[in-house]
């Protein structure tokens, strides 16, 4: 193997410092070529830039202008630019370089310090910065981003038949999402760089009334949270199955297979079920595991795996909705909202209480992150559908050895694919071949100053397997969701292979993303591997009001599958009861 992947980027010399932390959770699998370059390079990318700048914590001129450096891709794997994303900390009178940590990477140990930089201090800035953050403590609601939400519906409504279309078609098609994902990004990453000024407010007012645990209660239960709607509606479902003998009797025979079933049955509860199952996958099916990578099977292309999800959730009691577990923290958050508020005012500081009243109110950033973050994924399905097809008809007519080898193109090379497919059969065959390989390797947690091995020197996956935790051993991670659970841990690796989960059991797996949204319904708890305070497992966490624990490096490891555990939300502490 060569040291360097086709697609690496050089590596900053201004912002050195990477890391997997939050990335790992985005894109957890090597991007392809064509994922990477296509989606990500020629689109995301951009408006992650103009989001940035749009907020006002940086300026255009500090950018590379083809490869901005938010981000940056390594052995295939994507990296968040540590060094980069600690200027908000550095620029805005709202948040520190600790809480940013804290917020998006975690307790993690090898996290580099600080070192200040003579171009970090930018007070030509701090208008904008104000400006913004006057924004983001003021808003509630942000009709652009419903436009959006709007917009890329439409865009999946309007999609054509594309087994029909010709290949410059379906290009084209293609190429039209790449403005868009420029655009949506743009307005992902004003929120997702502000959600972490609530929780970092919030532990100052936590500290303030002597109760650490009131961040996480603050921003628990918010509501309308777009990457939790999958899992109401799987629930729903979940529901009609439970009341029918039929569909019943269907998935305890098992998901393969079962939609040809139902349509050959043809009876009015199968036909009823298939009409739900069809809405569900027109409005959800662009989700999935690693659902920002268009090489991947989504619930759309893949619909047994959000069926696997469905067969477990029939089983969970009916006291444990969704809607009723919202309620719950929803009720409990409204009531803490005034007892904080009161605790505040007693204190005699006007200041704090002003800052206390704008930090509730940024926890709507929380809400606009889920929203944007789904819109931005419709449209790389929709890319993806276009790009399967043009692998799907090539691979038939034998002009490349397989279908998804479509991935393995650059997007340079896009259009003269499709003048002259067969032209590119043995390269792509090469770059699959090598592209299988990253897929084995453990790409370094934290990049620091720039110090990328060379990929001959990464291990292979599994090979420091963690040593098992022994009964009574404490296990300390980043508190997600207060609330203590003890019960059954189950370890789960795939999303689409959930069978393992039973109705109250502790799911521990290695990262989350909306593809396992449904299975915190069948959960009693969550354990994650990785995450910081505004991970996916925490945000889902807390509107289904789950004990939740993040960053316990090798949990999926360390904790006996099959264990009884306690899993402590509000300290962030897990301990191994019987192994």
């Amino acid at each position: 193997m060569e040291d360097r992947w086709i697609t690496d980027w050089p590596v900053s010399e201004r912002w050195p410092h990477y890391t997997r932390a939050n990335a790992g959770e985005v894109l957890p699998t090597p991007a392809s070529p064509l994922g990477q370059q296509f989606s990500w390079e020629k689109g995301m990318v951009l408006g992650w830039r103009d989001g940035y700048v749009r907020s006002g914590n940086y300026s255009f001129d500090e950018f590379d202008a083809d490869l901005p450096e938010t981000v940056g891709f390594f052995g295939g794997y994507f990296y968040i630019n540590l060094a980069n994303v600690r200027m908000q900390g550095v620029r805005s009178p709202a948040v520190t370089v600790e809480q940013l940590d804290l917020a998006f990477f975690g307790d993690h140990p090898d996290v580099p310090a600080y070192v200040p930089h003579p171009l970090d201090e930018r007070p030509d800035l701090l208008e904008n910065i104000g400006a913004h953050l006057g924004w983001l403590m003021t808003t509630t609601e942000w009709p652009e981003i419903n436009q959006e939400k709007l917009d890329t519906i439409a865009l999946r409504a309007s999609r054509p038949d594309l087994a029909t279309a010709s290949d410059a078609d379906l290009v084209a098609r293609a190429r039209s999402t790449q403005p868009l994902l420029q655009k949506l990004f743009e307005s992902h990453a004003i929120p997702s760089s502000g959600s972490g000024v609530a929780p970092g407010i919030l532990f100052a007012i936590g500290e303030a009334i002597g109760d650490p645990t009131v961040p996480m209660k603050l921003v628990s239960g918010i509501g309308n949270v777009d990457s939790a709607e999958p899992g109401f509606r799987l629930w729903d479902l979940s529901r009609t199955i439970k009341a029918s003998d039929e569909l019943t009797a269907e998935f305890d025979a098992g998901v393969s297979g079962i939609l040809d079933r139902l349509a050959a049955a043809a009876t009015p509860a199968a036909t009823d079920f298939l009409e739900s199952w069809a809405a569900f996958i027109s409005d959800f099916g662009s989700r999935g595991p690693n659902e920002w990578e268009m090489s991947s099977e989504t619930w759309e292309t893949n619909p047994e795996m959000a069926l696997a999800v469905l067969e477990r959730v029939r089983f969970q009691a009916e006291d444990q909705s969704p809607t009723i577990r919202n309620k719950a923290k929803a009720d409990e958050r409204l009531a803490l909202i005034d007892e904080v508020r009161a605790k505040v005012a007693a204190l005699g500081n006007d200041e704090l209480s002003g800052t206390y009243e704008a930090a509730i109110i940024a926890t709507s950033q929380m809400i606009f992150r889920e929203r944007t973050k789904t819109n931005i994924v419709r449209v790389v399905h929709e890319g993806r559908m276009a790009f399967r097809e043009l692998g799907r008809r090539h691979g038939e007519a034998g002009n490349i050895v397989a279908a998804n080898h479509i991935w393995m193109l650059l997007d340079s090379e896009v259009e003269s694919f499709i003048a002259d497919p067969a032209s590119f059969s043995g390269t792509l065959a090469d770059r699959a071949a090598t592209w299988d390989q990253l897929w084995e390797l453990e790409p370094p947690f934290i990049i620091k100053d720039g110090n990328v091995p060379p990929l001959g020197s990464w291990p292979k996956k599994g090979n420091d397997e963690a040593a098992k935790a022994t009964v009574g051993e404490v296990l300390q991670g980043v508190p997600g969701c207060p609330g203590t659970i003890r019960g059954t841990a189950r370890v789960i690796l795939d999303p689409s292979d959930p069978s393992a989960l039973e109705p109250g059991d502790i799911m521990i797996a290695p990262v989350t993303d909306p593809a396992w949204t449904p299975l915190f319904l069948a959960a009693g708890g969550v354990v994650v591997n990785v995450g910081g305070q505004i991970s996916h497992a925490i945000i889902v966490s807390r509107e289904l009001g789950l004990p939740c624990v993040v960053s316990i490096e090798g949990a999926t490891e360390k904790i006996p599958d099959g264990a009884i555990i306690e899993v402590d939300g509000a300290t962030g502490q897990v301990t191994i009861i019987e192994a």
